[in-house]
């Protein structure tokens, strides 16, 4: 599935290598680690939507790695795999913060239905529509409404909206919005960001600023 990224984390080559191959044919985006410190690191650089993470591993097990990635609010759905069919170790898991759980051996094709299942309840907008307020965001049409009306956007007028709406009510700085709308690597002015924001007030209407407001020296904040 194209733009997902899925991270391995098991200490079983043979697995690793199995799934790693499996996935990237569905077209996922994946990494691996041999280990709970190493699976740690890649995730917090990888920024994964999926953790496939295995419970028996050397130095941090998955239950730690679990309650680590998921008292850190990285947001991200953990799927657990075990080689011992326990009840005891399955809710332990998920009183951590697992979103599932699978026995080895495990068929890949209920995999698969696993990882479909936990993105559509963590990720609902990699498979069509998301709606907040009077905004409703297509972004398999890359199109967004606003109170029933399309939007005329260019594409980076798009992916800034696409990106700040979700996030409302949160102040978003205006580093924040350079580094994901226009990249870490941007050479160009800060000041892009309130052209852009000026330009989405006036197609939405906003004169007043009380949909996109701007809080000096913190950002700006979306209120529905």
């Amino acid at each position: 599935m194209k733009g997902v990224k899925i991270l391995l984390v098991d200490d079983e080559p043979h697995i690793i290598s199995f799934l790693e191959m499996g996935l990237s044919n569905e077209g996922f985006e994946v990494q691996t680690a041999a280990d709970g410190i190493s699976g740690l690191h890649i995730a917090e650089e990888f920024e994964p939507h999926v953790i496939i993470l295995d419970v028996m591993m050397p130095g941090i097990d998955g239950f730690e790695s679990c309650r680590l990635l998921k008292d850190g609010g990285q947001r991200v759905a953990v799927i657990m795999l075990t080689a011992k069919d326990d009840v005891a170790d399955r809710i332990k898991g998920l009183s951590l913060g697992a979103d599932d759980y699978m026995i080895k051996p495990f068929s890949f094709g209920e995999l698969l239905a696993r990882i479909q299942a936990r993105l559509r309840n963590l990720f609902p907008q990699l498979f069509g529509k998301m709606v907040y307020g009077p905004f409703q965001i297509d972004d398999q049409r890359r199109e967004i409404t606003y109170r029933d009306n399309l939007l005329k956007l260019s594409p980076t007028e798009y992916d800034l909206l696409k990106y700040i709406v979700p996030h409302h009510g949160v102040v978003l700085s205006k580093t924040a919005i350079l580094d994901k709308v226009w990249g870490y690597d941007f050479g160009g002015e800060g000041n892009i960001v309130e052209v852009y924001i000026r330009s989405l007030r006036d197609k939405l209407g906003d004169k007043e600023h009380r949909l996109i407001r701007t809080l000096r020296g913190a950002g700006y904040r979306v209120d529905l």
